[in-house]
C-alpha cells in the first residue's frame, strides 16, 4: 500500500478509501480464501470445526466469543486475528483515537481536521498497533476500558472540566479501528460487562457526565472458559445476547492431532540438533492426556490442558538429557523417562476428592501406566485377550518365572541397557517379529515398553527404587513385597517348642 501521503490533501488525490474495521477485515479475509493463504498457520485440529465458524463470524462482520476449557489454543487464535488487517492505515497525527482523517470522531481531530483542512497532518498506523488485549481481573475498572475525566490534564492545560480534551480514553476507545480482546470474559464484574452493553449495540461510549456519544469502530472478542458461568462469575445475559456468534472450542479428537501439536510446540531440541524421539513413544506421551480426559480422578470440568503434554514431552527429554550428561553417551528416551514426566502433570490435573484421596503423585502414575498400555495394544496383542495373544508373551514370562530380573537403573549406558534386555528369552524376537522397527536403539525400546505393558496387564512385577526399575516374576514379586520368608514360614507341622 502506498504510504507516501503525509496531509489529508495529499490523502485524497491517492485514491484511498475508508472503511471499516469489519469491513476491512472481511475484505481481507475473502483474499484469503481465494488465495489459499493460511491465516490461522499453525493450529492443528480445528480445520474442520473451529476454523470455518471462526471465518463465517468474520465474514458476517460479527463480534465473537471462543468458549472452551483451558489450553485449546483460544488466546492464540485471537492473536492471529489482526493478520487479516490492513498493513497500514492513516490516521491523524496526534489523536489518541486513530481517528480516519476522512471521519474523525475525537474533539481533538475534529478540531484539527477544521482548522488545518487538507493540510492536516497524518500518520501511518501499522497493523501491530491496531490490537490490544486484557485479561478481566476483578479489579479492571470502568475507566480502565472506557476512559475517565483526567483532572490532572485539565488543572495543567487549563481546561475545564466539561471540555472533551480532558478526558483520558481507555483501552478500548484507543483501538478505535482495530481490535480489542478480553481475556477470560466471566472474570469480568457485572457492573463493568455493563458498561460493555452500548459498544456492543450502539458502537459508541458515553464517559461520565458528558452529553456527547463517541461512535467507535471497533471488533470486540473475547474468550471465556465454561466452568467459569458457575465457578467464579458468570457472563450477564444482556452482554451474551449482544455478542453476535459463540464458537466452541475443543481438545485433539485423535492421538495424531494431540502429537503433531506437542511435536510443534514442545522444546525438544537439544544442544542445536532435533531429538529423535520414536512416534509410539509420542503416542504414550499424547494418550496420558487422552487417559486423563475420562479419568474419574480429574475434574473433566476443569479440562486437562494441551500444555500438560507439551512440558511433559519436555520433561521426558530432559530426563533422557540427563542420563546423556551422566554416561557421556547421545541422547536417546527409554519407557523409564516416561514416569519423570510426573511433576508435568501433578501441577495441571484438577482433582475430585476421589484423586485427592489416591495423591496426585499416584493419579500421575497410574494415568502414564494406562497410556503405556493403551499404545502397546496398538502394536502388540492385547495380553488379556488368550485368543489373539496365545502363547505371544509366555516364553517371557517363563524367563521370568525361572527366576530372571532385569534391572535398568536411570543412569545405566547403552550397552548395558540393551545388554539386559536382550537376555529375557523372546523379548527381542517378539519386536522383530511383530513390529519389524527400522532402527536397532528402537527395538530396544519396544522391548522396554513390552516389560512395562506386561507389569500393567500383571503379568511381571515391578519395583521402582533410587531411580532403579526392576522387573521380575510376578509371584516372586508379591511374595518379596511382604518381606522375607523361609521353609519354615510354611511350615504347618512345626513343633511351637522346637528351637529347629
Amino acid at each position: 500500500m502506498e504510504t507516501s501521503a503525509k496531509t489529508l490533501g495529499e490523502l485524497r488525490k491517492s485514491g484511498w478509501k475508508s472503511k471499516s474495521v469489519k469491513e476491512e477485515i472481511r475484505t481481507n479475509l475473502i483474499r484469503s480464501i481465494k488465495e489459499g493463504t493460511h491465516i490461522f498457520e499453525g493450529i492443528k485440529g480445528y480445520e474442520k470445526t473451529v476454523l470455518p465458524q471462526l471465518q463465517h463470524a468474520l465474514l458476517s462482520r460479527h463480534d465473537f466469543i471462543l468458549l472452551g476449557l483451558r489450553g485449546q489454543a483460544k488466546t492464540r487464535l485471537i492473536r492471529m486475528i489482526p493478520r487479516l488487517l490492513d498493513e497500514y492505515i492513516p490516521a491523524v497525527e496526534g489523536s489518541e483515537l486513530m481517528d480516519d482523517p476522512y471521519n474523525p470522531i475525537s474533539a481533538f481531530a475534529k478540531q484539527l481536521t477544521a482548522e488545518m483542512g487538507d493540510d492536516t497532518p497524518i500518520i501511518w498506523i501499522p497493523r501491530e498497533q491496531r490490537f490490544a488485549e486484557k485479561l478481566a481481573t476483578p479489579d479492571t475498572s470502568v475507566a480502565d476500558l472506557i476512559g475517565d475525566i483526567d483532572p490532572i490534564k485539565a488543572a495543567t492545560e487549563k481546561r475545564s472540566l466539561a471540555d472533551q480534551l480532558v478526558i483520558n480514553y481507555g483501552l478500548i476507545p484507543r483501538m478505535n479501528r482495530g481490535i480489542f480482546a478480553i481475556n477470560e470474559l466471566p472474570d469480568l464484574q457485572p457492573r463493568i460487562q455493563v458498561a460493555l452493553l452500548n459498544i456492543m449495540q450502539e458502537r459508541d461510549i458515553q464517559i461520565r457526565g458528558f452529553n456527547i456519544r463517541i461512535p467507535l469502530d471497533v471488533l470486540m472478542v473475547f474468550s471465556a472458559n465454561p466452568e467459569d458461568y458457575t465457578n467464579r462469575g458468570n457472563i450477564i445475559t444482556p452482554l451474551k445476547d449482544r455478542i453476535d456468534s459463540q464458537i466452541i472450542t475443543h481438545y485433539p479428537k485423535s492421538i495424531d492431532v494431540g502429537v503433531d501439536i506437542t511435536g510443534q510446540e514442545a522444546w525438544v531440541s537439544r544442544n542445536g540438533s532435533e531429538l529423535a524421539i520414536p512416534y509410539f513413544v509420542r503416542e504414550i506421551v499424547e494418550q496420558v492426556a487422552f487417559e486423563a480426559r475420562k479419568s474419574e480422578f480429574v475434574d473433566q470440568k476443569s479440562g486437562v490442558s494441551a500444555r500438560m503434554t507439551i512440558t511433559a514431552m519436555e520433561q521426558l527429554v530432559s530426563a533422557a538429557e540427563r542420563r546423556s550428561i551422566i554416561t557421556g553417551e547421545p541422547v536417546s528416551v527409554r519407557i523409564c523417562d516416561l514416569y519423570h514426566m510426573v511433576p508435568a502433570l501433578t501441577g495441571k490435573l484438577e482433582l475430585v476428592y476421589e484423586g485427592e484421596q489416591e495423591g496426585a503423585v499416584n493419579v500421575a502414575k497410574v494415568l502414564i501406566g494406562k497410556a503405556v498400555n493403551t499404545i502397546f495394544k496398538k502394536y502388540f496383542p492385547d495380553p488379556q485377550n488368550k485368543k489373539k495373544a496365545g502363547t505371544t508373551y509366555q516364553a517371557i514370562v517363563q524367563w521370568f518365572g525361572k527366576g530372571g530380573k532385569v534391572e535398568l537403573a536411570d543412569d545405566l549406558p547403552q550397552a548395558g541397557y540393551q545388554k539386559r534386555l536382550s537376555a529375557v528369552e523372546g523379548l527381542e524376537d517378539l519386536v522383530r517379529r511383530q513390529v519389524k522397527p527400522a532402527k536397532a536403539s528402537e527395538a530396544y525400546i519396544f522391548m522396554d515398553l513390552i516389560l512395562d505393558a506386561l507389569h500393567q496387564n500383571s503379568m511381571l512385577g515391578r519395583d521402582d527404587l533410587d531411580l532403579t526399575t526392576t522387573y521380575s516374576d510376578m509371584v516372586g514379586s508379591m511374595l518379596g513385597s511382604l518381606g522375607g520368608f523361609t521353609e519354615d514360614d510354611f511350615d504347618d507341622d512345626k513343633d511351637p517348642n522346637d528351637p529347629f
